[in-house]
């Protein structure tokens, strides 16, 4: 089973510091693909999103997800973030992070 982090949360988080934890002190890791989701301002007619959270439900169609994931492909590592509550335009929402020992399998 790959490391696996996955987290429902109000507050923004820095793409690059969630990721250092997949990568330290692997030398099995060849290729990291990663995904950040950033809300938009659609041409300036959106001051921000509000995400509402069932906890629980979310969490469990992630892992489901990530589950389904690590069955079709050979994951060392596997990070997903999805944000709720009020989400300001340029803001991450969420932040997904796959690592693997080719970069085709990442």
């Amino acid at each position: 089973m790959p490391l696996t982090i996955l987290r429902v949360q109000k507050e923004a988080f820095d793409s690059a510091a969630e990721i250092a934890p997949l990568l330290a002190g692997r030398s099995d890791i060849g290729a990291l693909v990663t995904f950040t989701g950033l809300c938009r301002d659609e041409g300036g007619a959106l001051s921000g999103l509000e995400i509402e959270h069932y906890p629980g439900m979310a969490e469990e169609e992630i892992g489901r997800v990530v589950g389904d994931a690590c069955v079709r492909w050979p994951l060392e590592a596997v990070l997903v973030i999805h944000r709720h509550g009020l989400i300001r335009p340029g803001e991450p929402i969420v932040l997904v992070a796959t690592a693997s020992q080719h970069r085709g399998e990442a």
